[in-house]
Order: C-alpha cells, then sequence, then structure tokens
C-alpha cells in the first residue's frame, strides 16, 4: 500500500495541524464524496474527528504505541519500551519519511505557500512513478 495522499494543504508556521486538518477535510470530501475512512496522525485529534464525522468520514487517529502511557512509579509496572508495530502507523509515518528524502522538503525553503505545494507534488509522483517502476518487469 502507498500512502499518497489525496489532497495537501500548505498554511504557514502559524497554523496548527489540527485548524489545518479542518480545511484538508473540507476539500478532500468535496473531492472524493464517496470518501468513507481517513488514518491520520495523532495532531489531528479532537476537531478534525468531530468535522469529519459531521461529513460523514470515520477519521482514525493512529498513536504512536507509547502515547498516553504514564508511569506512576507507585507500586505499577513502568510502561512498555521498546519497538512495537501499531497497525496503520507505519503508512502515516512512511509518508512523511518519503518527503523528508527530498532535498528540497528538507527545510521551508520555499517563500510561497503555492511554490512548497508544487514541490510535494513532485516528491510524490517521484516517489510513485519510482514504485511502480520497480514492479514492472521487462
Amino acid at each position: 500500500m502507498l500512502g499518497l495522499p489525496l489532497d495537501i494543504l500548505i498554511t504557514g508556521a502559524n497554523v496548527q495541524d489540527r485548524d489545518g486538518g479542518i480545511d484538508v477535510i473540507r476539500a478532500v470530501r468535496q473531492r472524493f464524496p464517496s470518501l468513507k475512512k481517513i488514518w491520520a496522525d495523532s495532531a489531528y485529534a479532537g476537531r478534525c474527528v468531530e468535522e469529519a464525522k459531521e461529513l460523514g468520514i470515520d477519521l482514525d487517529v493512529v498513536r504512536r504505541s507509547d502515547e498516553g502511557l504514564v508511569w506512576t512509579g507507585k507500586g505499577e509496572e513502568p510502561p512498555p519500551r521498546g519497538f512495537k508495530i501499531v497497525k496503520r502507523r507505519w503508512i502515516v509515518e512512511r509518508t512523511i519519511a518519503w518527503l523528508g528524502r527530498f532535498r528540497r522538503l528538507s527545510k521551508d525553503y520555499e517563500h510561497s505557500t503555492a511554490s512548497s505545494l508544487a514541490w510535494h507534488w513532485i516528491a510524490f509522483i517521484r516517489t510513485l512513478a519510482r514504485r511502480i517502476g520497480a514492479r514492472i518487469k521487462f
């Protein structure tokens, strides 16, 4: 499964993910009215989940395995440490990692959000083309 986005929204650094996420959910619903399920990072919990529910979309927030675990130290076992497989988490993390491999996207070099958006789409197109090319047997 390739974690390519259905839509991308580039905002200024002063916009929180949860606020920008609402705009993304609305845009995706408009472009893909039959969409039923979205997997998102934990930054999109809260208001994004409520907005998605109002639009008839099931927004599943994929959390890290250690999120929400607090150890008080009062006669309890500490929370488990180390790597754990969390269903669907790799899709979110891998997508972000693929973007990080593109030098132009490693920092915020762009002066306009339109330019940044274009470079993100170029990165995803290149990633998809390379993955398709790797599966074709000549």
